[in-house]
């Protein structure tokens, strides 16, 4: 059975391997010791904060093999977002310029650095063991997140945001860094996306605060713009069936998109519904369910597929409940793991 619950104490060691196997450009856990320790410990502390409007919490999830007790992935949702530290995007503009005594127009794609989504939630630090990348495991760790949030609707912002790790080749080179960010930085990508997971104060002391004309970048680093990584596009595709897009900005290091939506319209928050359990000791195998319970500290979600006999119920095993840490008649979150599934 494939559990997401909260992040433990216990649980280091996987997470610090899981750290090790997610490559250059995935900034949010890279592999280093004092970065990976420090989103552990933020993510520990998370679940034993009180959300203030002026306070950014980590809320860090995992992904269990309760057969093995094998750590398989991590999930996150950061609470808001520059709120201690800035918040840095590209917004892409247009800039139209004519001259009626030549009879010449021309328009131009801008890119302008932001703080357009500080205070923003966002959905973060997804990463599947690629060995657990089968039988829908992307899926149950992308959207437990979201009746994570449809649960617990004051600790987030109206909005929620998704930076989506941009393209970089077989050898992590990313065109768009090495078009724009290198000639502000004079440090390869690797360098650059290590030091902002620590620190971004160099990014507003180094970055050129005019428009840039994406023209006058090299024609592969204009290409990969609000492109995403190939290992990403599988986590990109599973946002956008959940209502979230891309509104005109990426990030400045890689070109990654940036995907957003509000809170309210994404499909699994809106669609969910309360259920009670009914336990049975076989169920029969049908249609595909996120079934997650109601607490803070004790949040556990799992896949489930049945038949739906009843609005007001959901079928589970002894099996299934232990692992949810439910009983008889407790209410749960429930909602269809896919879009084109109906209650």
């Amino acid at each position: 059975m494939m559990v997401i619950r909260p992040l433990r104490e216990s649980d280091w060691p996987a997470f610090r391997a899981l750290a090790s196997k997610t490559g250059t450009g995935f900034t949010s856990l890279q592999d280093d010791d004092v970065q990976a320790r420090g989103k552990f410990e933020a993510g520990l502390a998370g679940f034993q904060l009180s959300r203030n409007d002026d306070e950014e919490v980590l809320y860090l999830f995992v992904l269990e093999d309760t057969e093995t007790g094998t750590i398989a992935g991590v999930c996150g949702i950061e609470s808001a977002v520059g709120l201690g530290e800035p918040w840095y995007n590209y917004r892409l503009g247009t800039i139209r310029n004519t001259s009626r005594e030549l009879n010449v127009s021309s328009q131009l794609q801008t890119l302008t650095i932001t703080n357009d989504h500080t205070g923003h939630s966002e959905v973060c630090t997804l990463f599947l063991d690629p060995e657990y990348r089968h039988s829908k495991n992307g899926s149950l760790l992308s959207k437990s997140r979201f009746l994570f949030m449809a649960e617990h609707p004051h600790l987030f912002h109206d909005n929620v945001i998704a930076e989506m790790r941009g393209y970089s080749d077989e050898n992590g080179v990313s065109p768009f860094w090495e078009g724009l960010g290198r000639h502000f930085f004079t440090m390869d990508f690797a360098c650059a996306d290590r030091q902002s997971s620590m620190n971004k104060v160099f990014i507003a002391e180094l970055m050129p605060r005019h428009a840039i004309y994406t023209n006058l970048l090299p024609q592969d680093a204009q290409a990969v713009i609000c492109q995403t990584h190939k290992d990403t596009v599988p986590a990109r595709k599973l946002l956008e069936a959940e209502g979230m897009d891309c509104k005109g900005y990426c990030d400045i290091f890689d070109g990654g998109p940036l995907l957003e939506a509000k809170v309210q319209d994404i499909r699994a928050v809106r669609d969910s519904r309360y259920m009670k359990v009914r336990i049975v000791d076989e169920v029969e195998a049908g249609d595909q369910y996120l079934v997650a319970t109601t607490g803070l500290q004790d949040f556990a979600c799992t896949l489930v597929s049945q038949n739906l006999n009843s609005h007001q119920c959901i079928n589970l095993t002894p099996a299934l409940a232990k692992g949810l840490n439910v009983s008889t008649s407790d209410t749960v979150r429930v909602v269809p793991l896919s879009a084109s599934q109906r209650f």
